[in-house]
C-alpha cells in the first residue's frame, strides 16, 4: 500500500459495521434483562451497586485510553500510531460516560453513607468531612471532572482530525503541549474522582495511594483493550497491511509495564495498611480476606499479576499475535474482578456489610459494555484508521513494506 493521503485508502473495514450491531444489540439486550431482574428482585441498592462497578469498569477504560493517547502525543514515535484512532475513538465516549453516570446521582443515599442525611448526625467522623462529602459538591465535582476530561478529549481529536485534512507540524506541537499538562491535570481528576465514587463507598477508610492505583489500573485495562482490538483489526484490510510484530513487540512491553506498576501499588497499599494495623485502615482489608472473598484475592494475585507478568516475559509471545491478544483479554476480564474486590465488599448504608457477587454484575457489564463497544465502533468507522500527514506515517509505511 503506497500512501495516497485518501482518506478511503485507510476506511475501517467492514467488519466493524458487524461488530457495532452485535455489541449493540447484546448491550441492549442485557441491560433489559438487568432493569427487568433488578426491578423483580425489589432491591434497588443492590441494583445500584452493580451499576457503579459496571460503569467503574468502562469509565476507567476510557480514562486510561485519554491518558495513553497524551502519552504518544508528548513522547512521539510509532510505538502507538497504529493505536492512535482507537484511542482516539474512545475518548470520544466521555460525554457518554457523562450520560451514563447520571443514573448514579438519584442513588447516592443507597450507595453512600454519607449521603444519608440522618448519619452524620450519629457519626463523628462523617460530620468531620461533611464539608467535602456533600451531595451538592459530589455532583459538581464530577461536572468538574468531566469537563475537564471531554475539553481535553475534544481538542485532541479535533487537532488530529485537521492534520488528516493538512500537513502541519504546529498541530503536532499543539497536541504535545496540550498533553503535558493534560496529564497532569487527568492524574488530579482522576485522583479525585476515585476518592469520591470509589474510596468513600467506606467513609471511614483511607489510603494515600488509592487514587495512583485507579490510574494503574486504567491505563491497564486501556492498553489490555488496545492490543485485542489491534488484533482484531489486523485481520482486515488496511490494518493486515500496516500491523508489524514490533509493534505487538512494543504494545506487549508497555502492559507488562502497567502490569507491574499495578501490582507494586497494590503490594504496597496492603504493607503499608497491614503493617499499620490502625482500627480505621484495617477492617477494609479483613473483610476482603473472609466471607469467600479470600478466593477472588487469590484468583486476582494469580491471573491479573502472576500469569501475565510470567507471560509477558516472554519475546515469542508479544510478538504473537494471538496468544497476546488472548492475555490482554483476560487483563481485561480481570479489571473486573480487581473493581469487584474494590467495590463490592463496602458496608451499605444501612447495613453492616457490602453484596456478595451477583449475576446482575455481569448483566449490568455486559449491558454497559455493548452499548459502551457500539459507541466505540460507531467512532472508529467516522475517520480513517490511521492519522494521515502525520509526519511518522511514511516511516511506518516504509516499514510495512520491507
Amino acid at each position: 500500500m503506497s500512501f495516497t493521503g485518501m482518506a478511503e485508502d485507510f476506511a475501517a473495514p467492514e467488519a466493524t459495521q458487524r461488530v457495532q450491531m452485535r455489541s449493540l444489540m447484546i448491550g441492549v439486550a442485557a441491560l433489559a434483562v438487568s432493569i427487568a431482574g433488578g426491578t423483580l428482585q425489589g432491591d434497588a441498592t443492590r441494583f445500584f451497586r452493580s451499576y457503579l462497578l459496571a460503569f467503574a469498569l468502562w469509565v476507567g477504560i476510557t480514562l486510561g485510553c485519554l491518558a495513553i493517547l497524551m502519552l504518544q502525543h508528548l513522547t512521539g514515535g510509532r510505538w502507538a500510531l497504529l493505536i492512535r484512532r482507537p484511542l482516539e475513538a474512545a475518548s470520544r465516549l466521555l460525554p457518554l460516560m457523562a450520560l451514563l453516570f447520571v443514573p448514579l446521582l438519584f442513588a447516592l443515599p443507597r450507595l453512600y453513607e454519607w449521603a444519608v442525611p440522618e448519619a452524620a448526625e450519629h457519626d463523628p467522623l462523617l460530620r468531620h468531612k461533611s464539608a467535602y462529602l456533600d451531595p451538592q459538591w459530589f455532583i459538581a465535582r464530577a461536572a468538574l471532572y468531566f469537563a475537564v476530561w471531554i475539553v481535553v478529549a475534544f481538542l485532541l481529536n479535533r487537532w488530529s482530525a485537521e492534520q488528516d485534512r493538512k500537513f502541519d507540524l504546529f498541530l503536532v506541537r499543539r497536541s504535545r503541549n496540550l498533553s503535558g499538562p493534560g496529564l497532569v491535570l487527568w492524574g488530579l481528576t482522576v485522583t479525585f474522582a476515585a476518592i469520591d465514587w470509589l474510596m468513600s463507598l467506606d467513609p471511614h477508610w483511607y489510603s494515600s495511594i488509592y487514587g495512583m492505583l485507579i490510574m494503574g489500573g486504567q491505563c491497564l485495562g486501556a492498553i489490555a483493550f488496545m492490543i485485542a482490538i489491534l488484533v482484531l483489526l489486523a485481520k482486515y484490510r488496511p490494518m493486515s497491511e500496516l500491523v508489524q510484530v514490533d509493534q505487538l513487540h512494543d504494545l506487549g512491553k508497555l502492559m507488562l509495564a502497567f502490569v507491574m506498576i499495578w501490582a507494586y501499588l497494590s503490594f504496597s497499599q496492603f504493607l503499608i495498611i497491614w503493617s499499620a494495623n490502625l482500627p480505621e485502615e484495617i477492617p477494609w482489608y479483613l473483610r476482603r480476606i473472609q466471607g469467600g472473598w479470600q478466593y477472588l484475592w487469590v484468583l486476582i494475585i494469580v491471573f491479573h499479576f502472576v500469569l501475565p507478568f510470567l507471560l509477558l516475559l516472554s519475546r515469542d509471545l508479544k510478538r504473537a499475535a494471538r496468544p497476546l491478544a488472548a492475555l490482554a483479554s483476560l487483563v481485561v476480564v480481570m479489571r473486573f474482578f480487581d473493581l469487584l474486590m474494590l467495590i463490592a465488599p463496602n458496608p451499605l448504608p444501612g447495613r453492616e456489610h457490602g453484596v456478595g457477587f451477583n449475576w446482575l454484575d455481569i448483566g449490568l457489564t455486559l449491558g454497559i459494555g455493548g452499548i459502551w463497544m457500539a459507541a466505540f465502533f460507531w467512532q472508529l468507522r467516522s475517520r480513517p484508521m490511521v492519522p494521515l500527514r502525520d509526519p511518522l506515517l511514511e516511516e511506518m509505511l516504509a516499514h510495512a513494506r520491507e
